[in-house]
């Protein structure tokens, strides 16, 4: 038992480091998409939240918009059904009659004890229908019992057979009396809602008209019209004929108010249209400024007509107060996320480079190790050369001394100039200035130095200083920096990319004689040189002067690296 229980937290631990090396390894190699990862997942989450919360405020919105529809459109049948049963009752009534008088609508009116609070409706009234050949007959007898009576307007068109005009209106205002003598089927619309009730023999409402009581307005109404049949005399009990309508006059916009006197006008705007939602339909509206948000169209029966309700809430401009603390919530969130990865990644990075950094310092202290034993050979390899040359050609301790020391400082120079750039590459110009600083001071020889920029490997550049080191001192010994008017040139050309021309031409110093002995210095040039810049010089012992060439490689910093051993 102790045993498995080792091994499972053995490979529990063997695990963890796995995981963990494999979310570093994320962190490291994508340290920008992982914290961007984090905060799109967040805002996702969010907007889904976000977008379910606002479905369920505009189902929300739907469903007190459609329930305000349903309440208006419920208040304005039941105050349509209270007229259409007056209208009903007073046709009933009235069938009975032989002839409708002052009188006897009068006491219509009072027996049906019309309640008329009930806003929209102009009231009701009585329209008598008679032949066109008995209107002036009409006429007379109407003014016998009121003299106020009005002429049948607009006046009758040739070859109608028919009029139909307001008789008596209940109740007698100074508005209601603009309706008295008007020809109902003087209109087509009015007409086409009279032949419709004749032939249903139901309260039927007309489509959008203006009413007679606006005079010389044009604010829109309809009216629902009930036709009243009466017993021909004589006849049998089913011979019944159309004495006329009664009728109620409907102002649309007060229609539409009495209806929402209970509601809240201010949040919804509501439109009232005769059958379709088209602006030659519309009856009344009550619009927001800031409309365009949920709708809903709600048919409204009206006397056998169908009348359409359209009912809009407000756009809404922000989102809903939970939305925007989900939505604040959710980025506040994701930031953070994304701060608390970037910053992880940061540091796994850091922690990334600073172990690059150490294997690359341990690397770099490898190879400057065995690059320094590659250099200290060279160089100690060069010194032993030198030493053996100089004491070969060398008369005495003196002669000895001097030249070892004069090629010892030239490698020194050459060596404080790649100390300087930290064994880079080094400008060609500085090691030929730096080898001629001790032939410059106290004298009054010309030395030109010219030449684009070049720079040079530190091995090459030992090689090359040693050489013009020679060169100058056998110019000071023998050539044209041994006499005060001597004048040295030094200039330099690229004859390739990588390839570098030096010239060292010495001229206006002593003759150089035709017999002469082979030193080191020449030797030097002629094989040391050669061999370390892989290149052969030119070494001329004119009689004007001496001309060296020499081919030194040109590297780029880029191109240099330390060399290794194998």
């Amino acid at each position: 038992m102790a045993n498995d229980i080792e091994q499972t937290a053995s490979v529990a631990s063997e695990n963890r480091p796995s995981s963990l090396s494999r979310v570093r390894r994320w962190l490291v190699s994508y340290p920008r998409a992982v914290p961007l990862a984090l905060f799109a997942a967040i805002a996702a989450i969010t907007a889904l939240s976000v977008f379910a919360i606002e479905s369920n405020a505009r189902a929300r919105e739907e469903a007190q918009v459609r329930e305000r529809a349903q309440s208006i459109a419920s208040a304005l049948e039941r105050r349509a059904n209270s007229f259409v049963s007056y209208l009903r009752a007073g046709a009933a009534l009235l069938s009975t009659t032989q002839e409708v008088d002052p009188q006897s609508f009068r006491q219509f009116v009072s027996e049906l004890r019309l309640d008329l609070n009930y806003r929209g409706s102009e009231g009701i009234g009585w329209v008598t229908l008679l032949d066109a050949q008995r209107v002036s007959a009409f006429v007379e007898q109407q003014r016998r019992a009121r003299p106020d009576f009005p002429d049948i307007r607009p006046p009758l068109s040739q070859g109608a057979d028919l009029v139909a005009p307001v008789t008596y209106f209940h109740p007698e205002t100074a508005r209601n009396r603009r309706a008295l003598g008007f020809d109902m089927y003087s209109e087509p619309v009015r007409e086409a809602a009279m032949a419709e009730a004749q032939r249903t023999v139901q309260p039927t409402a007309s489509a959008r008209i203006v009413l007679a009581q606006e005079g010389t307005g044009n604010a829109p109404g309809f009216v629902i019209f009930m036709p009243v049949f009466r017993q021909i005399p004589g006849g049998r009990s089913v011979d019944r004929a159309l004495a006329g309508f009664i009728y109620s006059p409907f102002s649309a916009g007060r229609f539409l108010d009495a209806a929402m006197e209970s509601e809240a006008q201010a949040t919804f705007g509501v439109r009232l249209y005769d059958g379709l939602a088209q602006t030659n339909h519309l009856l009344v509206a009550h619009s927001l400024a800031d409309g365009g948000g949920t709708r809903v169209d709600q048919p409204v029966i009206v006397a056998n007509r169908r009348f359409l309700l359209v009912v809009e809430a407000p756009k809404g401009g922000t989102l809903d107060p939970l939305s925007m603390v989900a939505l604040v919530f959710g980025l506040t969130l994701a930031s953070l996320l994304m701060l608390l990865a970037r910053l992880l990644t940061q540091q796994a990075y850091e922690d990334q480079a600073r172990l690059a950094f150490f294997e690359e310092q341990h690397s770099i202290r490898n190879s400057l190790t065995r690059e320094l034993n590659h250099r200290v050979k060279n160089t100690l390899a060069n010194v032993l050369s030198i030493l053996s040359l100089t004491r070969r050609r060398s008369d005495d301790l003196d002669d000895f001394a001097d030249s070892l020391e004069g090629r010892i400082r030239a490698l020194s120079a050459t060596h404080d100039l790649l100390t300087g750039t930290d064994w880079g590459t080094t400008p060609l110009r500085s090691v030929v200035e730096a080898e001629l600083q001790h032939f410059r001071a106290g004298g009054h020889h010309i030395i030109s130095v010219d030449g684009p920029p070049v720079e040079l490997a530190p091995n090459d550049a030992l090689s090359f200083g040693l050489a013009i080191h020679e060169l100058a001192t056998n110019a000071a010994k023998y050539g044209a920096l041994s006499v005060p008017e001597g004048r040295v040139s030094i200039y330099w050309t690229l004859v390739e990319e990588h390839m570098a021309e030096v010239e060292w031409c010495e001229r206006e110093g002593p003759e150089v004689k035709d017999e002469r002995g082979r030193g080191f210095g020449t030797e030097l040039i002629e094989k040391i040189v050669a061999h370390e810049l892989k290149h052969p010089v030119q070494l001329a012992f004119q009689r004007e002067g001496v001309r060296c060439v020499m081919r030194v490689p040109v590297r780029r910093l880029a191109d240099f690296q330390i060399r290794e051993e194998a």
